[in-house]
C-alpha cells in the first residue's frame, strides 16, 4: 500500500553538482614534502549536518515597528487618535508559514591566511521564503531571504574554537554576516523576547506604545483587532511563545533527546541583549542601501544588528504501522501533540512480511527567534522572528 502526500515547493538543491576545491598548489617535491598544510577533502559541517540536503516548513509569527508617513498611509479601519498615539511608526504583526530550504554541502572552501595558515571549511547554502497568513484567505509573501550557513574550524589568529556563520541577504537592502558558537543540552531552553523600542543609544530606557495594548483596537498597528486572529495577548508580550508552547505541549507524549543550540550575532563582540561578549570574534556586521541609511533627519530604516538562536532538536515518536508484506511501503503522519497539525509524516517500507504494531521513530525539528535592531523616528526598534520548522518529506523508515 503506499499513500500520496503533497509535495511541498521547493527550487531543488543548488549544489547537486558542485562539490568546492582548491586550485592546485604547483610546488615542488621537495616544497611539497616540507608544506603543513594539507587541504581537507569534506570539513565537518559541525552543527550544520542534520540541516545539509533537507527542506523544513512550518509557521511561526513576525512583529516590526515599521516607518509610518502620511504619504503611505496603511489603510487602517479605525482612525488613532493623535493625542495619544505617536504616528511615525506602525506596529505590523504576521502569522507566518515557511519553507526553509537547504542544500547539500559546498565541500572543501579554502580561505587563505597571512597570519596563521590555511583554513579549510565547508558551508551548506539555503532559501528562506515566509508568507503572512493572517488571513488565511489572503496569504501575502513577506520575506525571501538566500544565503549560506558555514561550519569554521577553530583559527590561531585570532583565537578562536569552532564557529557558525550566516551570511544573509534580504532584498529589502541589507546583508547580514552573524558568527557564534554552538553547544548541545539534552533539551532546550527559550527565554522570554520583549518587542519593545528603546531610545537611542542602546541601554538609555525603553518607550512603549499603545499598540503593543493587546485589546486597544484603535492604533497604529496591523491588524488593529487581534481578537479576530489568532494572535494571542501572550504572544505579543512574549514572542518566543510560540515556540515553549509547542515543545511544552510536545513533551506530554515525545521526547525531545538532544539538542544542538547556535547563537550567532552581527558583532559578538558588543552583543545584542540576552547575548554573551566574545571579545574574539571581530568579524560580521550588517551593510544597508542608501534609502535606508537616509541623509539628514535619521534613517529611513537602518538595520544596525542582529542576533538569532537556533535549536536543533531531535524529538522522537511512536507510530502504530499497519501489517505489510515485503516491498509494500505506507507514509503515515506522526503525532500531534502541539494539536496545530503540524507533524512530520514517515514512510515505513518492508523489507521482510510485517505484522504490524508500533514502531519508534526520530525527526529533527528546528526552532528559531531572530532580533533585526531598525534605527529611525530616532529609535531603536526590534523587529522578532520566530518560528517552529519540520522535515517537509516524508522521512524513510525501513522495517
Amino acid at each position: 500500500m503506499t499513500t500520496a502526500v503533497p509535495p511541498t515547493p521547493r527550487t531543488g538543491d543548488l549544489t547537486h553538482d558542485f562539490n568546492w576545491g582548491q586550485v592546485s598548489p604547483q610546488l615542488t617535491q621537495a616544497a611539497l614534502a616540507t608544506s603543513t598544510v594539507e587541504p581537507q577533502i569534506n570539513p565537518s559541517l559541525g552543527p550544520l549536518a542534520l540541516l545539509a540536503n533537507t527542506t523544513f516548513r512550518g509557521n511561526g509569527f513576525n512583529t516590526i515597528f515599521r516607518p509610518h508617513k502620511p504619504g503611505t498611509p496603511s489603510g487602517l479601519p479605525v482612525t488613532p487618535d493623535p493625542a495619544t498615539n505617536r504616528d511615525d511608526n506602525i506596529l505590523e504583526l504576521n502569522i507566518t508559514e515557511e519553507i526553509l530550504e537547504f542544500s547539500s554541502a559546498l565541500g572543501s572552501v579554502p580561505n587563505r591566511g597571512f597570519l596563521q595558515d590555511d583554513i579549510f571549511f565547508n558551508g551548506v547554502p539555503y532559501i528562506q521564503r515566509v508568507k503572512d497568513v493572517t488571513d488565511p484567505s489572503h496569504p501575502v509573501d513577506i520575506h525571501f531571504e538566500p544565503g549560506i550557513w558555514l561550519s569554521v574550524p577553530a583559527t590561531t589568529n585570532p583565537v578562536e574554537g569552532a564557529t557558525v556563520v550566516r551570511m544573509a541577504s534580504i532584498p529589502h537592502g541589507t546583508t547580514i554576516e552573524a558568527q557564534g558558537t554552538s553547544f548541545t543540552v539534552p533539551t532546550p531552553q527559550i527565554n522570554p523576547v520583549d518587542i519593545t523600542p528603546f531610545f537611542l543609544p542602546p541601554g538609555n530606557g525603553p518607550q512603549s506604545f499603545p499598540s503593543q495594548t493587546f485589546d486597544n483596537n484603535a492604533t497604529f498597528r496591523l491588524p488593529q483587532d487581534l481578537s479576530t486572529t489568532r494572535i494571542t495577548k501572550t504572544m505579543l508580550q512574549d514572542p518566543n511563545s510560540v515556540l515553549t508552547d509547542r515543545i511544552q505541549q510536545q513533551l506530554q507524549d515525545q521526547a525531545i533527546t538532544s539538542t544542538i543550540v547556535i547563537t550567532i550575532e552581527t558583532n559578538a563582540v558588543n552583543p545584542l541583549p540576552g547575548g554573551q561578549p566574545d571579545a574574539a570574534l571581530v568579524g560580521g556586521g550588517t551593510d544597508n542601501i542608501a534609502f535606508l541609511k537616509g541623509t539628514a533627519g535619521g534613517p529611513n530604516a537602518e538595520a544596525v544588528a542582529m542576533s538569532a538562536i537556533f535549536w536543533i532538536e531531535t524529538v522522537k515518536d511512536q507510530i502504530t504501522v499497519p501489517a505489510l508484506q515485503p516491498g509494500e511501503s505506507v507514509t503515515l503522519p506522526g503525532t500531534d501533540t502541539a494539536g496545530d497539525g503540524l507533524v512530520p509524516s514517515f514512510t515505513f517500507t518492508a523489507t521482510n512480511a510485517f505484522a504490524g504494531g508500533a514502531k519508534n521513530v526520530s525527526f529533527t525539528q528546528v526552532q528559531y527567534t531572530q532580533r533585526v535592531h531598525l534605527n529611525f523616528a530616532p529609535l531603536g526598534w526590534p523587529h522578532i522572528s520566530v518560528a517552529n520548522l519540520i522535515p517537509a518529506d516524508p522521512i524513510p523508515v525501513t522495517i
